[in-house]
């Protein structure tokens, strides 16, 4: 039974879901008014037949025994003739009495308003005692129900006066009310359907609008507004829709501008690597494959003539050679990045800025034997570098001040430097150019490592650069070995 149930809720529930939120309006504001309408229908008429009965069953004891005293004198006299007058007196002057007669003490009939004389069901139904005030019974006839009351005349000694009150015109009456009723209801049931549609309308033209618009926006149109069309909170939700598909919009220009940037990276990143490819064949084509046939050369030589004289030449050419590609290779990777870490990598790189006439003050603050994770050590190293290039290439500085610092679960890195400055926002957020992506570079550098890179700087009042990655305690590598703090270059 209980599955029965739920495979017919289940039924009414995907029926429901089914429909516009439009009908589902206009059906609960129909089906309330019905329900009111059909419940103010039953209560009426059942309050109403109970009153009416109640006094049609008044009428009729009145009414008994009023011909019960009435009849009294004229019984006792045997004024028949008067009897028979007061009788049809009596039928003439209620609309509602199906019928009237009297019984004399031995029960036979004396008078009566029926047309082919009283029925003899009738006349054994409903007897009354003599110390009864009346006896009221309730008779199912051919013509419908009869409230038959019965009366005892002078205490039964004068016989019994019945008479019987139709329900008639009781049951018309009630036919007119609640026609009358079911009318109202229809009435306000078709004022309910217009007032619920134009609910309806009202509530569903801005979610309406507001479903085209997600449509819309789902298909990649981001041009799309919910119209506001009142201050409630379907206004609210298209407010909010609105602010999400601006936030959406700008997320989009912003991924295509980073992606912008990215490929032109990537390209910078391709084309660098093959200039520097060019440069190392040509270094080592020019310089060590020159010196290495001069070796070849001159080992030649002290075969064929054992001359020791050329040694210390041949000497010099090898020391020059070793130079040459140990230069090369400090060019490509700094070999104490990877054997030391990454402060003495930056006071080996900033000792190299005086070639440049750059002071740089390098300051160290909680890294005395700390080894950094690879990763960041590498990211920080070339961040700082691209930042002192900069420096060198377009600041115009006299000045520049590093600091390296371990910051609790985090570690920072700060250059600036007090040369010509420039506009950050225009250079960092407008349109990407060639020139300015060793910036965007540095940043992305942070980012893939979950840190962040701010650069603040105005024409005239010099640059800063700030760095910050993240860095757990699980990830910090001790090294025994304690580094020097930093000095000027």
């Amino acid at each position: 039974m209980k599955e029965r149930g739920r495979a017919w809720l289940k039924r009414i529930w995907m029926i429901v879901s089914a429909v516009s939120i439009r009908t589902k309006i206009m059906g609960i504001v129909l089906g309330l008014v019905l329900l009111l309408g059909v419940g103010v229908t039953i209560q009426v008429r059942a309050t109403m037949t109970s009153t009416l009965s109640r006094e049609l069953d008044q009428r009729a004891v009145s009414i008994a025994r009023d011909l019960a005293a009435r009849s009294t004198d004229l019984i006792l006299t045997n004024n028949l003739f008067a009897l028979h007058e007061l009788l049809h007196d009596t039928v003439r002057n209620n609309d509602d009495l199906r019928y009237a007669f009297v019984l004399d003490v031995e029960g036979r009939v004396l008078i009566h308003s029926f047309d082919l004389g009283v029925p003899p069901d009738l006349l054994i139904v409903n007897p009354v005692h003599a110390d009864e005030h009346h006896r009221l019974q309730i008779l199912d006839t051919e013509e419908g129900l009869i409230h038959d009351v019965a009366v005892p005349i002078f205490e039964g000694r004068a016989g019994t006066a019945r008479v019987g009150l139709s329900e008639r015109r009781l049951q018309a009456q009630m036919a007119a009310t609640t026609r009358q009723l079911l009318l109202s209801t229809l009435l306000v049931s078709l004022i309910g359907v217009l007032g619920g549609y134009l609910l309806a309308w009202v509530l569903t033209r801005p979610v309406k609008a507001l479903v085209e618009a997600t449509q819309a926006v789902a298909q990649g149109d981001l041009s799309q507004r919910a119209p506001r069309w009142a201050d409630d909170e379907i206004g609210a939700l298209g407010a909010s829709f609105n602010v999400m598909v601006e936030e959406l919009s700008r997320t989009r220009e912003e991924v295509q501008r980073k992606e912008a940037m990215r490929g032109q990276l990537l390209q910078q990143i391709i084309t660098a690597q093959e200039e520097e490819r060019r440069r190392i064949a040509r270094e080592l084509h020019d310089q060590t494959g020159q010196a290495l046939t001069s070796l070849l050369v001159g080992l030649r030589t002290l075969e064929t003539d054992s001359d020791l004289a050329r040694l210390p030449e041949l000497k010099a050419i090898v020391t020059s050679t070793l130079d040459g590609v140990r230069n090369l290779a400090l060019e490509l990777r700094p070999s104490v990045l990877d054997d030391l870490g990454l402060v003495p990598a930056l006071h080996r790189y900033v000792r190299t800025c005086a070639a440049h006439h750059l002071a740089v003050d390098f300051q160290t603050v909680g890294l005395d034997g700390l080894r950094l994770p690879a990763p960041l050590e590498t990211a920080l190293y070339r961040i700082v570098q691209e930042a002192l290039t900069n420096v060198v290439r377009h600041a115009h500085a006299r000045q520049v001040s590093l600091l390296l610092e371990a910051r609790g679960e985090s570690v920072v890195a700060i250059v600036e430097d007090d040369g010509c400055g420039f506009e950050v926002e225009r250079l960092m957020h407008g349109p990407v150019d060639e020139h300015w992506l060793g910036l965007h570079g540095m940043r992305e550098r942070a980012e893939l490592l979950g840190g962040r890179l701010t650069i603040e700087s105005a024409p005239g009042a010099g640059t800063t650069v700030f760095v910050e990655l993240p860095l757990s305690e699980e990830r910090r590598v001790h090294d025994e070995q304690q580094t020097d703090p930093g000095t000027d270059c």
